[in-house]
């Protein structure tokens, strides 16, 4: 695993949802919904369908590893404080999950945190993460925080320059 990650900041007050509500419109248009997984109902088969998703998503991260096994997915990223469902925006394609972005309440430290935003490879190319992003920007709200935090391993560009495309920012915190 490397030691040197890039470590991004929004400042959502600065934020202009108006520069990507194309990305939006297209994926309704493409027929791709959005919601949230306290929408769709936070449950055992929900839950799974997550893991699964985040499983498929999370095997391009450079330096990933071996993902958490469901039980310890459960443990380190839904039963902790900071998980939310409302933070945890579902791209569907009709009945199937096609991507997530999941975001943690972080307002004890005063910011959000994007833990993970994926796509399934079938489905990439079309806006879906700047969608889901845009989508999930008002969870920061909820939280009464204007930061949200995230973290990449510098080969994974693609996702670095989506979220500087968004507006955030290099920043350096411990």
């Amino acid at each position: 695993m490397t030691d040197h990650w890039v470590k991004l900041e929004l400042d959502v007050t600065a934020f202009d949802a108006s520069r990507f509500e194309g990305h939006l419109e297209r994926c309704r248009d493409a027929g791709i919904r959005l919601t949230t997984l306290a929408d769709l109902g936070d449950g055992p088969r929900q839950r799974r369908a997550l893991y699964e998703l985040n499983k498929e998503c999370s095997a391009d991260i450079p330096d990933r590893g071996a993902f958490y096994t469901f039980d310890e997915y459960l443990a380190h990223r839904i039963d902790v404080p900071s998980y939310d469902p409302r933070g945890v925006v579902i791209a569907l394609d009709g009945d199937d999950w096609c991507g997530l972005s999941a975001t943690s309440d972080w307002r004890s430290h005063g910011f959000a945190f994007n833990e993970m935003t994926g796509v399934r490879a079938a489905y990439r190319g079309r806006g879906i993460s700047l969608a889901m992003k845009t989508f999930g920007m008002g969870f920061a709200g909820l939280c009464g925080v204007d930061r949200v935090r995230t973290i990449h391993h510098p080969a994974n560009t693609g996702a670095i320059a989506m979220n500087r495309r968004l507006g955030y920012a290099d920043a350096d915190w411990d």
